[in-house]
């Protein structure tokens, strides 16, 4: 069945170009012995504009174009960071929240400028992450996972991407770019989401 293929061939097509993502995305399948094939290795269709209003429907969207491209099931996520304050904002718009996309340095800029005026204890935030995979017959699944913390104005850690270095864990007493891969698979918003999808995979017919 089209479903077990995934299984089968011991590989999924990951519809992203961002390298911070795809090491995520390939530890935590290949604790399950899957392998995640870049989508740059087997496709170079132009990136769909991403049009939904939520981070599940940018998600499917992004799958479910490079399915039909490439003729396999594609893994793809939308994530990013919201924060309390702000109205739920950057949400949607993280990678690109400062006009630029994938500009982390001034993405990170902007949203310390806005958050200047907050309160430290009254910086709350999360991080949150919608994966999908798509089948070229257009079978969907999806999943989704969030991480709670406190978004400073300051920096520290230099692994992550994004958002990583202000995004601090009090449970961790550490930010996300503190964190080893392994341990921010296990907390992360996109550890959450994967588990969650995987399992959904498992059962897939």
């Amino acid at each position: 069945m089209e479903g077990n293929r995934i299984f089968s061939n011991r590989r999924i097509i990951l519809a992203t170009h961002n390298q911070g993502k795809i090491k995520e995305f390939q530890a935590a399948l290949g604790l399950i012995g899957i392998e995640g094939i870049p989508v740059s290795a087997v496709s170079h269709a132009e990136d769909p504009e991403e049009t939904g209003k939520t981070f599940e429907e940018n998600a499917v969207l992004k799958a479910h174009y490079y399915a039909l491209a490439c003729g396999h099931p594609v893994l793809a996520d939308d994530s990013g960071i919201i924060a309390d304050a702000l109205g739920n904002r950057p949400g949607i718009y993280s990678a690109r929240y400062s006009g630029k996309h994938g500009d982390d340095a001034a993405n990170n800029e902007k949203l310390i400028q806005e958050l200047s005026s907050v309160p430290g204890d009254q910086r709350t935030g999360r991080y949150v992450c919608a994966v999908a995979v798509v089948w070229p017959d257009g079978k969907t699944i999806t999943a989704s996972g969030e991480c709670p913390g406190i978004i400073r104005d300051f920096y520290q850690g230099h692994g992550g991407f994004g958002y990583d270095p202000l995004f601090f864990l009090p449970e961790y007493e550490k930010t996300m770019a503190e964190l080893s891969i392994e341990q921010k698979n296990k907390i992360s918003h996109r550890g959450k989401a994967l588990r969650k999808l995987i399992k959904k995979l498992s059962v897939v017919k």
